[in-house]
């Protein structure tokens, strides 16, 4: 256990049983904690294989790499449909966990396979994520903004077509071009 992450686990919470329990499963497969993002994180090497977080109505065990899993017990779900690598498996208790102990060993030990593999899932390029016209025309209308928006990461520029596509009106994927023109032109991300 890695001393950083102690907090999480003793923090009051309705899902610290099945924190603990969890993290005892997951390093049980060898794996190294860690904290990352704030929560728990399991890797090998330089790998993240799993991460522990919660939510309001259930706890889950996030697999980085879960879309490549073979899930014959059909318990990995996709936190949203733009989530293209990672699968969790959610918990609303600690019976759960309990129950579920054995799955979720084979399927640590099936992601942890995978990477030592070097599989990975190919994940959509940028160019195949939608571009709102009205994003598009400040691009061509500003070419220090496209040269800066090409210059950001390709996860940072999906962040920001998605947020921008994501709006169903106009006006208000106007108004979110408009808010972070700054941060684009500045080369910082959506949450930077």
């Amino acid at each position: 256990m890695n001393s950083k992450a102690d907090w999480f686990f003793v923090k009051v919470s309705k899902w610290q049983d099945a924190y603990s329990e969890l993290s005892e499963i997951v390093l049980s497969c060898k794996l190294d904690e860690e904290l990352k993002w704030g929560h728990p994180c399991y890797t090998r090497g330089k790998s993240n294989i799993v991460l522990i977080h919660g939510f309001k109505d259930y706890c889950a065990l996030l697999i980085f790499q879960g879309a490549l899993l073979k899930d014959p017990k059909k318990i990995l779900v996709q936190q949203t449909e733009n989530v293209q690598a990672a699968r969790q498996i959610r918990f609303k208790s600690l019976e759960d966990v309990l129950k579920n102990k054995t799955a979720i060993k084979a399927y640590i030990k099936e992601a942890i396979a995978l990477d030592k593999a070097g599989v990975k899932v190919d994940l959509k390029k940028t160019s195949e994520f939608k571009m709102p016209i009205e994003f598009k025309t400040v691009l061509d209308d500003m070419p220090e903004l496209k040269k800066a928006f090409k210059a950001l990461t390709p996860g940072r520029q999906r962040a920001y077509l998605l947020y921008f596509s994501s709006a169903k009106q106009i006006k208000t994927r106007e108004a979110r071009i408009e808010k972070y023109l700054d941060k684009i032109l500045g080369g910082k991300g959506l949450d930077d």
